[in-house]
């Protein structure tokens, strides 16, 4: 694959949050880069679009009423054809989602369609959470809640926006939920503003990139469920967790391609972010891997350099999932000496 595709930052958070104020400062720092933006508005009639200051060597363009975020992406798949056809020089390409999305339709567009796998590559997904009303979203019975815990799930970055609105003892705890959920990098902000060298061109989607910034992302994760405590309020999205594996051993390629697709297939539609570097037997190579819900992919990487750790790390970002079977069933992927 071409490293000179064009990097996409894709940022999602609730209604209200602060993405088009952060897309907005994004688009009139002076970096000097050409920006295609896509907007994603739900709702009968358009708005955003004309609250985004678009600068020359800047275009925007805009799918169909909220379904970017659907099952049927052609929108965006279009838009990013057209891109390709136009031949224009860019250096980058951001989306906004609608608030009340689940992310992962958008990335599996860069994973599922050949010329745009070419064209482009997905550098990170940055989720924008809003302090004043974090708790609203992420305790009580709202209708949404479901979309906010997606959103958080599938961040490679967070920012934690209009903190100023909010005491530190609460911003503490809403940081400790977070965790709970992804434990991601976390950006306390004012305004969407924040160093834009941390959330642009980060590699999010790059683990050795992600593993330099945050050695302990693919860390074992503890034996205690997160979850397995009583706060006084229901359990049904606080399932939304992560689970690190970690084992050592060389791996049979045969089996752990049917461990995976297993495991997709009984739990794809709860899996919302998978990542790995793994050590297949007879490979000198890492093989790396990553999903988003069903959609998967798996290839070698470098060659695993002389003294290197080649433990096994993997991480699932999910809900409802059985950390005991499935670090267990990827055991019976190591190959017995």
């Amino acid at each position: 694959m071409s490293n000179d595709r064009i990097p996409v930052t894709v940022l999602t958070g609730f209604l209200g949050s602060g993405k088009t104020t952060l897309l907005n400062y994004i688009l009139q720092a002076q970096h000097g880069k050409k920006v295609a933006v896509i907007e994603n508005e739900f709702g009968e009639v358009a708005v955003d679009d004309k609250l985004v200051v678009v600068d020359a060597g800047q275009e925007i363009y805009e799918t169909q009423n909220g379904c970017l975020c659907c099952k049927v992406r052609g929108d965006l798949v279009k838009i990013l054809h057209e891109l390709i056809e136009a031949k224009k020089p860019l250096d980058m390409v951001l989306i906004e989602t609608t608030g009340m999305a689940d992310p992962g339709p958008v990335v599996q567009t860069f994973f599922v369609d050949e010329k745009v796998q070419e064209a482009f590559r997905m550098d990170a997904i940055v989720t924008m959470v809003d302090a004043k009303h974090a708790e609203l979203y992420l305790t009580e019975d709202t209708d949404h809640r479901a979309e906010a815990y997606q959103q958080i799930a599938f961040a490679d970055v967070l920012l934690l926006n209009k903190i100023d609105l909010v005491q530190r003892s609460e911003r503490e705890g809403i940081i400790r939920r977070i965790k709970e959920i992804n434990d991601v990098q976390i950006i306390p902000c004012e305004y969407g503003r924040v160093d834009l060298d941390k959330i642009i061109n980060i590699g999010g989607f790059d683990l050795d990139r992600v593993l330099e910034r945050e050695p302990a992302f693919l860390r074992e994760a503890e034996n205690e469920d997160d979850y397995g405590h009583d706060h006084g309020h229901k359990r049904h999205d606080e399932l939304v967790t992560s689970v690190g594996i970690s084992e050592r051993g060389e791996l049979d390629f045969d089996h752990l391609n049917r461990w995976i697709q297993s495991v997709l297939a009984s739990l794809g539609p709860n899996i919302y972010r998978t990542k790995g570097i793994l050590n297949v037997e007879g490979e000198e190579d890492r093989y790396v891997f990553q999903g988003v819900h069903m959609i998967f992919d798996g290839q070698q990487d470098r060659a695993w350099r002389e003294g290197e750790d080649r433990t096994n790390k993997l991480v699932f970002i999910g809900k409802n999932l059985k950390r005991e079977a499935l670090v267990e069933s990827f055991k019976q992927c190591i190959v017995k000496n």
